[in-house]
Protein backbone atom coordinates (compact mmCIF):
# COMPACT_ATOMS: atom_id res chain seq x y z
CA UNK A 1 0.00 0.00 0.00
CA UNK A 2 1.45 3.31 -0.80
CA UNK A 3 1.45 5.62 1.98
CA UNK A 4 -0.29 9.27 1.48
CA UNK A 5 1.10 12.50 3.38
CA UNK A 6 0.04 15.97 3.28
CA UNK A 7 2.82 17.97 4.12
CA UNK A 8 1.84 21.91 4.86
CA UNK A 9 3.15 25.12 6.09
CA UNK A 10 0.85 26.01 9.11
CA UNK A 11 0.21 30.05 10.14
CA UNK A 12 2.05 32.60 8.73
CA UNK A 13 5.56 30.80 7.90
CA UNK A 14 6.60 31.72 4.76
CA UNK A 15 9.42 29.66 4.45
CA UNK A 16 8.40 26.85 2.14
CA UNK A 17 11.95 25.36 0.64
CA UNK A 18 12.45 22.40 3.41
CA UNK A 19 9.02 21.17 2.51
CA UNK A 20 9.06 20.90 -0.68
CA UNK A 21 12.56 19.41 -0.21
CA UNK A 22 11.07 16.61 2.12
CA UNK A 23 7.95 16.40 -0.23
CA UNK A 24 10.32 15.81 -3.25
CA UNK A 25 12.30 13.36 -1.40
CA UNK A 26 9.13 11.46 -0.02
CA UNK A 27 7.13 11.33 -3.48
CA UNK A 28 11.18 9.37 -4.65
CA UNK A 29 10.36 7.21 -1.43
CA UNK A 30 7.27 5.99 -3.22
CA UNK A 31 5.14 7.90 -1.19
CA UNK A 32 2.20 9.69 -2.55
CA UNK A 33 2.48 13.39 -1.65
CA UNK A 34 -0.43 16.29 -1.42
CA UNK A 35 0.92 19.57 -0.39
CA UNK A 36 -1.15 21.97 0.86
CA UNK A 37 1.07 24.82 0.52
CA UNK A 38 2.19 28.25 2.90
CA UNK A 39 -0.47 29.80 5.27
CA UNK A 40 -2.76 26.84 6.23
CA UNK A 41 -4.97 26.64 9.47
CA UNK A 42 -5.19 24.00 12.01
CA UNK A 43 -8.97 23.33 10.27
CA UNK A 44 -7.78 23.49 6.60
CA UNK A 45 -5.06 21.28 7.09
CA UNK A 46 -7.41 19.28 9.13
CA UNK A 47 -9.93 19.38 6.15
CA UNK A 48 -7.36 18.18 3.20
CA UNK A 49 -6.17 15.81 5.39
CA UNK A 50 -9.95 14.08 5.78
CA UNK A 51 -10.23 15.06 1.77
CA UNK A 52 -7.33 13.15 0.73
CA UNK A 53 -7.76 10.35 3.05
CA UNK A 54 -3.92 10.64 4.32
CA UNK A 55 -2.15 8.19 6.34
CA UNK A 56 0.11 11.14 7.60
CA UNK A 57 0.32 15.02 8.14
CA UNK A 58 3.87 16.65 7.95
CA UNK A 59 4.29 20.58 9.19
CA UNK A 60 7.14 22.24 8.06
CA UNK A 61 7.99 24.87 11.00
CA UNK A 62 10.55 27.67 11.26
CA UNK A 63 8.81 30.17 12.82
CA UNK A 64 9.11 29.33 16.51
CA UNK A 65 5.46 28.54 16.74
CA UNK A 66 5.66 25.07 16.60
CA UNK A 67 3.88 24.58 20.72
CA UNK A 68 0.81 26.33 19.54
CA UNK A 69 0.51 25.20 16.14
CA UNK A 70 1.16 21.67 16.16
CA UNK A 71 -0.95 20.68 19.09
CA UNK A 72 -3.74 22.75 17.10
CA UNK A 73 -3.22 20.79 14.12
CA UNK A 74 -3.53 17.82 16.05
CA UNK A 75 -6.89 18.84 17.54
CA UNK A 76 -8.19 20.03 14.54
CA UNK A 77 -7.71 16.35 13.45
CA UNK A 78 -9.25 15.23 16.23
CA UNK A 79 -11.89 17.27 16.26
CA UNK A 80 -13.48 15.62 13.01
CA UNK A 81 -12.50 12.50 13.99
CA UNK A 82 -9.01 11.62 12.43
CA UNK A 83 -6.39 9.74 14.07
CA UNK A 84 -3.99 10.72 11.46
CA UNK A 85 -0.37 11.14 12.58
CA UNK A 86 1.21 14.51 12.73
CA UNK A 87 4.92 14.44 12.43
CA UNK A 88 7.01 17.91 12.81
CA UNK A 89 10.09 18.74 10.91
CA UNK A 90 11.71 22.18 10.94
CA UNK A 91 13.66 24.56 13.68
CA UNK A 92 12.42 22.76 17.08
CA UNK A 93 14.35 23.08 20.20
CA UNK A 94 15.23 19.81 21.86
CA UNK A 95 13.18 20.64 24.71
CA UNK A 96 10.22 21.32 23.09
CA UNK A 97 10.03 17.66 21.45
CA UNK A 98 8.97 16.03 24.55
CA UNK A 99 5.85 18.59 25.21
CA UNK A 100 4.88 17.98 21.26
CA UNK A 101 4.70 14.34 21.67
CA UNK A 102 2.64 14.80 24.95
CA UNK A 103 -0.03 16.97 22.89
CA UNK A 104 -0.28 14.11 20.10
CA UNK A 105 2.57 14.58 17.85
CA UNK A 106 4.18 11.47 16.59
CA UNK A 107 7.36 12.46 15.34
CA UNK A 108 9.93 15.54 15.15
CA UNK A 109 12.22 15.93 13.08
CA UNK A 110 14.96 18.32 13.16
CA UNK A 111 17.13 20.09 10.53
CA UNK A 112 20.40 17.80 9.09
CA UNK A 113 18.31 14.38 9.58
CA UNK A 114 19.28 12.65 6.43
CA UNK A 115 16.71 11.36 3.86
CA UNK A 116 16.37 8.44 5.19
CA UNK A 117 15.29 10.03 8.79
CA UNK A 118 12.79 12.03 7.41
CA UNK A 119 11.03 8.68 5.32
CA UNK A 120 11.50 6.15 8.50
CA UNK A 121 9.93 8.82 10.56
CA UNK A 122 7.06 9.54 8.36
CA UNK A 123 6.84 5.22 7.71
CA UNK A 124 6.84 4.84 11.25
CA UNK A 125 4.47 7.46 12.04
CA UNK A 126 2.02 5.96 9.57
CA UNK A 127 2.52 2.25 10.96
CA UNK A 128 1.53 3.83 14.68
CA UNK A 129 4.91 4.13 16.45
CA UNK A 130 5.84 7.41 18.49
CA UNK A 131 9.43 8.50 18.19
CA UNK A 132 11.72 8.53 20.98
CA UNK A 133 11.86 12.25 22.42
CA UNK A 134 15.79 12.37 20.96
CA UNK A 135 14.19 12.11 17.45
CA UNK A 136 15.66 14.09 14.68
Amino acid sequence: MTLRVLVAKVGLDGHDRGARVVARLLRDAGMEVIYAGLRQSPAAIAATAAQEDVDVVGLSMHNGAHLTLAPAVVEALRAIGLETPVVVGGIVPERDIEVLQRAGVAAVVGPGASAEQVVAAVARAAAGAQEPAAAG
